[in-house]
């Protein structure tokens, strides 16, 4: 079976256009051009031609996108590591020089390949004019500043450094960006900039003794490698330098392919034109751009294959006429796909449907049948192109999935730079000196650092904490996880304890009274729906596959998953109680379409219950947008319909005429009667007060309830409400969604201009945040002076109610262009044209607000841009600088679920467990609320609460609390991680904490390798560290409250409460009898109450823990 990419190339090879496609190129000069080839045609009759003739080809596209589909196409018909993407160096223009470390990698991994080109194979460029018009450094100037290193090769530490140097490579800590080189004893990483992973290099001597890739986020190694070219940032190198344009560096032996050659040539000039109004040295211009007539020049020797013959300079010497023409739109009209198809097959013309994605093609073989157009077969094609075509000389057509299902198609570039979340978000929460820590049995105090501490000639490595009047408290690296981050909603300074008098204790035990009293409650309510019986829906009815079929997105595993499990519960008969939870644009509202919509097929009516006028009007948009084409009638009722319209609705509503109503709590009210409600969906629920929510609960027991909310839960809090909630999360982003560009820039008016410039054009709306109220009239000044053309609206927080809705649904509706406001737009407005928001002093937003604030924008199929703007990089914290940088890189969707998670709001969290329980996280921090919460819950188990089904997962959780939560742990030797092998303090509290959280063998084993790749080979006090964390667990297992290791001896405390269940349990028993067997080791006996045991002959760590291991 030949390969989907094998067989396109047998497709091709069928063609004579295609032999005199390759005759011509052996004319060198030649400028041939290629007519009627469109959309996906070009990427596969030309790749059908450069497999064949080898050799260089460069690809003009017509922006950055196209350029980037085109490469996607490559990727699919060629060999991907022979094909690169050559993008523009800057993020905005030249002129203000900020350099896009992504776009230099990218560039310079290009030129590297082009220079080591040996003429064998081919090698395919795909680039666009902004890119074309920017210069690059000549051959030689690359050659001479490329450091080679080999394995084995002779060269010592400090001479590779100096050379990194002079190269301007900067020295930091840990390596994660281009142009950064690390040293740790005989460890070199350097980040080159050919390649989008690091090199490590390992020295033993003055030799080199290994080289491999590493990755950025977790810093451990990938692949090795026998020899690497380490390359500067060649683009900012010495302004003495020959630079030359890109079409010149490849050659003359190359090949050059344009769409439309006169525009791209007009763009590099323009390119040129605006960057020369914004330079401040305007002299410099020709050291950074070309221009068309330096381009044409540069090809003058160059083969020139144009898909449009309109260059008035090099006019087309030899014509080759195809016959292909673009795939016809069928605005997802199955039946007239369908049609096509069988026609298509009667004039003896194949066609293939291509898609990555099984399940589209399954759902297409699926509609067929239910149409009745059985006989139209699907043949798959797993590979996909940018755009679908039909070929009359082959008698083929190629249609692609993403245009059937009319869907935003997304690409991917290889090399890019992927920082991962992780990695940021661990940087986030990072301990430093100065925040506020909880320690579980001392309550919440100030951290203060690593210090060492003397203890009889052994030094120990601990962790300071400063409590009320200046008390400290020293806690032993191995306890750390008796110490969380504080954490709570408004940033205010908690209240700081005295150690040692009871306060902490007793807000400890009253936070406990109240979880269980609560957990109670649930568990009741829970209990009685379960008694109840609802109606069972019948299964999916051929319209419901329509209608999941024509979701402009591609489904994500998580929402399949959400979806079919709402269907589950409202296919059964008890009635439904589901929450779902996932970041805004995840697709949410379309699983509670679809929900609705099977409901409405039932012949059941639905209720929408929204907080907000604004999104009671935006989720009618939505559901009319989405069932437009079936036979639903949805309905809404908010503030703003008149008395006579509310009444006309509530006697359609008794008589049945309408599916679905949405609405605000209006709906609640007694003149609204539904005829027969199947459904009550709920989004953002922890927004409503509380009658509305008794009513809710009485309305709700024998009906299917949904509930939406885009507020994460954390994942033990929803375990620890012991399932009286089915949970979905959906915390991906549907693939094909566009990511949002994102730039920081030090506020200009330029760049202000532009950005609303840009947008206007394109007929769209831009937000402009900016938070102080007085400043607002100001800026609007400012933005008519340099937009005239833009009309401004000035909104926030302190207006009256009624006028800010009339403003937002006038912006809604388009009455004006630019809404200028304080951030009250994170809370929810959806609006498909605005596509561009500007953040002014964004360094002052936490990173969830940032992240809520951008995702208003690409909730559309356009592109979207949010430009953060800060002042001069000097004056912003460090922290600040952080936040920024991470929310740049995160410009996927996904990565809200991260962040929420990190910038943790408690809001969602307190409102799931009653007002009474938010008072609480934000006196003890949220973490050890968690903590005390799964203590109480394993407390009621004890007491014998029934507590409703759980999961295997859950009760594994539930098994493992022991009879005690954890083991003190005291010893006489060395443990840590030393100075001279981790060097940064910031590094070793991090792996500290990490070694602390490992929960198996397995786990601290793999901690282990990940030492080694880093830092080199374990000395002695790192490896007893890792003991002292064996001896905790089989202590814990072991029901021993403390153990000291001391002079040669083992001391042991069992759990304290005389009557616990532990003494009769039979790890208790089968402990007594293998110790009674060996009395001269082992003696038992009491202590203050309490049995003790000592263990003779134990000389270390690791000796004590195999010796329990044994028990």
């Amino acid at each position: 079976m030949a390969t989907p990419r094998e067989q396109m190339a047998q497709f091709a090879a069928g063609s004579k256009n295609l032999g005199r496609l390759c005759r011509e190129y052996r004319n060198e000069r030649t400028t041939v051009h290629l007519e009627e080839l469109v959309g996906g045609a070009l990427s596969f009759y030309a790749a059908a031609a450069v497999a064949r003739t080898g050799g260089v080809h460069i690809f003009v596209a017509e922006d950055r996108d196209a350029a980037a589909y085109l490469l996607n196409d490559f990727y699919n018909l060629l060999d991907e590591s022979r094909i690169f993407f050559f993008p523009s160096a800057y993020k905005h223009s030249a002129a203000n020089g900020v350099e896009d470390a992504q776009g230099v990698v990218q560039r310079t991994a290009t030129m590297h390949a082009l220079r080591a080109f040996d003429g064998k194979g081919y090698l395919v460029v795909c680039t666009c004019p902004e890119a074309l018009a920017e210069r690059v450094v000549d051959a030689e100037v690359l050659r001479r500043d490329t450091i080679s290193v080999g394995v084995g090769d002779r060269i010592s530490i400090e001479v590779l450094v100096q050379e990194l140097e002079s190269a301007s490579f900067t020295r930091v800590d840990f390596v994660y960006e281009p142009g950064q080189y690390s040293v740790r004893g005989g460890i070199v990483d350097v980040f080159s900039f050919s390649e989008s992973k690091p090199y490590r290099l390992d020295f033993f001597g003055d030799e080199v003794d290994s080289i491999r890739r590493f990755n950025i986020s977790s810093q451990l190694s990938a692949d090795k490698l026998e020899r690497v070219e380490i390359i500067p940032d060649t683009n900012a190198s010495a302004s003495g330098d020959e630079r030359v344009s890109l079409l010149r560096f490849a050659g003359e032996r190359a090949a050059c392919w344009f769409y439309d050659a006169d525009y791209v040539l007009r763009r590099v000039n323009d390119v040129r034109r605006k960057t020369l109004s914004d330079m401040e040295q305007p002299e410099q211009i020709d050291r950074l751009l070309t221009s068309r007539n330096g381009l044409l020049a540069d090809m003058a020797a160059m083969r020139l294959f144009l898909l449009r013959d309109n260059l008035p300079e090099r006019p087309a010497t030899v014509k080759i006429t195809f016959s292909t023409s673009p795939q016809p739109k069928f605005n997802k009209n199955f039946e007239m796909l369908a049609d096509d198809m069988i026609r298509n097959a009667l004039r003896g013309y194949e066609t293939y449907i291509l898609s990555e994605n099984k399940a589209q093609i399954e759902r297409l073989e699926n509609i067929f049948h239910q149409i009745g157009r059985g006989q139209a077969v699907v043949r798959p094609l797993s590979l996909t192109l940018h755009e679908g075509f039909v070929d009359n000389d082959l008698k083929l057509c190629l249609y692609t999935d993403h245009q059937i299902f009319d869907r935003y198609q997304r690409y991917r570039i290889n090399g890019e730079i992927r920082r991962d979340e992780q990695m940021t978000v661990a940087e986030l929460n990072q301990l430093r000196p100065g925040d506020y820590v909880v320690h579980i049995d001392h309550g919440v105090g100030r951290f203060d650092g690593l210090v060492k501490i003397n203890e009889n000639g052994k030094v120990h490595e601990a962790i300071k904490l400063v409590y009320k009047d200046g008390d400290v408290l020293f806690v032993n690296v191995h306890s750390l996880h008796r110490i969380s981050r504080y954490k709570s909603g408004d940033g205010e300074p908690p209240k700081i304890y005295k150690l040692g008098n009871g306060a902490w204790q007793k807000l400890k035990s009253a936070t406990k009274k109240a979880v269980k009293d609560i957990s109670r409650q649930l568990i009741a309510l829970y209990a009685k729906r379960k008694a109840s019986k609802g109606f069972a829906f019948s299964p999916d009815s051929y319209l419901q596959h329509e209608l999941e079929a024509s979701f402009r997105w591609e489904d994500t595993p998580d929402q399949q998953a959400a979806t079919a499990a709402v269907k589950r519960d409202m296919e059964s008969d008890q009635p439904m109680d589901r929450l779902v939870c996932g970041d805004v644009g995840f697709g949410k509202t379309e699983v509670a379409i679809r929900a609705a919509f099977k409901a409405a097929v039932d012949g059941k009516q639905v209720a929408v219950l929204v907080p907000t006028t604004i999104l009671a009007l935006q989720h009618y948009r939505s559901f009319s947008e989405r069932l437009r084409d079936f036979p639903v009638r949805v309905e809404y009722l908010n503030r703003t319909k008149s008395a006579k319209e509310v009444r006309q609705i509530c006697e359609e509503l008794a008589a049945g005429k309408i599916d679905i109503l949405i609405g605000t709590h209006k709906m609640l009210g007694k003149q609204v009667r539904f005829r027969d409600l199947g459904l009550l969906i709920i989004d953002e629920e922890q927004k409503f007060g509380v009658a509305a929510k008794e009513k809710l609960t009485q309305m709700s027991v024998s009906v299917d309830t949904l509930t939406l909310t885009a507020t994460p839960i954390p994942r033990t809090l929803q375990f620890s409400l012991m399932g009286s909630r089915d949970l979905s999360v959906i915390s991906t982003p549907p693939p094909n969604r566009q990511p949002i560009v994102t730039e920081t820039h030090v506020f200009s008016e330029e760049i202000v201009r532009d950005a609303i410039e840009a947008e206007l054009a394109r007929g769209g709306q831009v937000y402009f945040v900016h938070n102080r109220v007085e400043d607002l009239p100001t800026l609007q000044g400012l933005i008519t002076r340099l937009c005239p053309k833009a009309r401004v609206g000035v909104g926030h927080g302190k207006m009256p109610a009624e006028q800010l809705e009339k403003l937002i649904m006038d912006f809604i509706y388009g009455e004006f262009d630019v809404l200028l406001s304080t951030s009250i737009v994170e809370n929810g407005i959806d609006i498909p044209n605005a596509n561009t928001i500007i953040v002014n002093n964004a360094q002052h937003f936490g990173l969830s607000d940032l992240h809520q604030l951008r995702g208003r924008v690409g909730r559309s199929n356009r592109k979207a841009y949010c430009y953060l703007l800060t002042p001069a990089e000097e004056l912003l914290t460090p922290d600040a600088r952080r936040r920024l940088r991470a929310i740049e890189e995160f410009s996927d969707l996904g990565s809200g679920f991260n962040i929420a998670m990190q910038d943790l709001d408690i809001r969602g969290a307190g409102n799931l467990l009653g007002a009474e329980q938010s008072g609480f996280i934000a006196d003890i921090g949220f973490e050890t609320y968690q903590k005390i919460m799964n203590e109480a819950i394993a407390e009621l188990r004890a007491e014998g609460l029934q507590v409703p089904v759980l999961s295997e997962a859950e009760q594994k959780v539930v098994g493992r609390m022991g009879f005690i939560d954890d083991a003190h742990i005291e010893i006489d030797v060395e443990a840590g991680l030393p100075d001279t092998y981790v060097s940064q303090q910031a590094e070793r509290l991090k792996l500290y904490r990490e070694l602390d959280s490992t929960k198996d063998e397995a786990e601290l084993e793999a901690f282990e390798s990940r030492l080694v790749d880093r830092f080199g080979p374990l000395p002695h006090a790192a490896r007893e560290l890792l003991n002292v964390v064996r001896l905790r667990w089989e202590a814990i297992r072991l029901g021993m409250e403390r153990v000291k290791v001391k002079n040669g001896l083992m001391i042991v405390q069992f759990v304290g409460e005389e009557n616990s269940p532990f003494y009769k349990s039979d790890v208790f028993m089968e402990l007594l009898r293998r110790v009674t067997q060996q009395p001269a080791r082992f003696v038992l006996k009491q202590h203050n109450n309490r049995l003790a045991m000592t263990v003779r002959n134990v000389k270390d760590v690791e000796e004590a823990w195999k010796t329990l291991q044994q028990l």
